[in-house]
């Protein structure tokens, strides 16, 4: 299998800026990759320069073989960070237009778009005004218009921004289907659960640097436990009287109950008996770690921020420093 991007050493700045260093990246014909990190991390200028809308200081790029996206542009669908739709066109005309510059022409097309516009719940609105929409409504017909001619590379940026639950779970549902068609999905999120919930593949961003590359297997595999779900049936148990527990270090309060953590020497699995034979449980288990888990724990120790406010930075998708 061949890959459909390769990056090798490529740099970037603005001014006195990096804002991309040293990237190495393949990503294979038919992957889902997800690239995540904070805002201002470096991953839309990533993938600008994939798009060859940025070109890098130095360092070599392919995309689908070619040297230079614009080689390949009626092959890729791309739907920019930066939102907009030609506000005074028809849903329908505008649709038909962006298919038509790709190559998607002919007398299906306009079979084609009613289609997609009833799988986003959009049926109605063929006839109306682009700027008619909500921005969910326009964020939708983007993601249209950058599948319509069925591309061998999709690139979506922060494709959820703004979106609904419902919506997000419908667009994730759209995106797993593209992925299963056999195309290649990239797509970049500071929401780092809806790259959890859809990846094969993950690459961490930071500071313009790429700190992770590895399926959710291979995270899983090196990031073990190290604490563990803990919810009492009785509601009122407080978290003095879990650290009373042999072996428990701390315990704090989490939406599920209590993350509960071991003190040296003892293992997250040492705690389950413990804590199930203090006091009556309705949920134990062991805690595995989020991506954003994994994320705090490869860049806190160069950050000046603490734990807490790298997950609230991240949280309001902030720049972390």
């Amino acid at each position: 299998m061949s890959d459909a991007i390769v990056m090798k050493g490529v740099r970037k700045t603005f001014g006195p800026k990096v804002a991309v260093e040293g990237i190495d990246l393949n990503v294979p014909e038919g992957a889902l990759y997800g690239f995540i990190g904070p805002n201002g991390a470096g991953k839309t200028t990533t993938i600008r320069m994939i798009m060859s809308i940025l070109f890098p200081d130095r360092g070599e790029l392919e995309v689908l073989g070619r040297r230079s996206a614009v080689e390949s542009k009626d092959r890729i669908g791309y739907l920019p960070e930066e939102r907009g739709v030609y506000k005074k066109m028809k849903v329908g005309s505008f649709l038909a237009h962006m298919g038509k510059l790709k190559g998607a022409g002919g007398p299906g097309l306009r079979k084609t778009i009613r289609t997609w516009l009833e799988r986003v719940d959009l049926a109605d609105v063929e006839r109306k005004k682009c700027e008619e929409l909500s921005k969910g409504m326009q964020q939708k017909l983007q993601f249209i218009a950058s599948i319509l001619h069925e591309p061998e590379l999709i690139i979506l940026d922060e494709p959820f921004s703004g979106l609904d639950p419902v919506n997000m779970r419908l667009l994730r549902d759209l995106i797993r289907e593209q992925h299963e068609a056999g195309r290649t999905v990239i797509f970049s999120t500071h929401v780092m659960q809806q790259a959890e919930q859809l990846c094969d593949h993950i690459v961490m961003i930071d500071r313009g640097r790429k700190v992770l590359d590895a399926t959710m297997g291979e995270i899983r595999t090196r990031h073990d436990p190290k604490s563990v779900i803990f919810q009492p049936i009785d509601a009122g148990v407080e978290a003095g009287r879990i650290e009373s527990v042999d072996g428990v270090a701390a315990a704090r309060t989490d939406e599920r109950g209590f993350e509960v953590f071991p003190r040296d020497g003892v293992t997250p699995t040492d705690l389950i008996p413990r804590l199930a034979g203090a006091m009556p449980a309705s949920r134990i288990e062991l805690h595995r770690p989020t991506l954003e888990d994994v994320f705090i724990e490869i860049v806190k120790g160069s950050r000046e921020d603490g734990e807490a406010q790298i997950r609230a930075a991240l949280r309001n998708g902030e720049e972390t420093r």
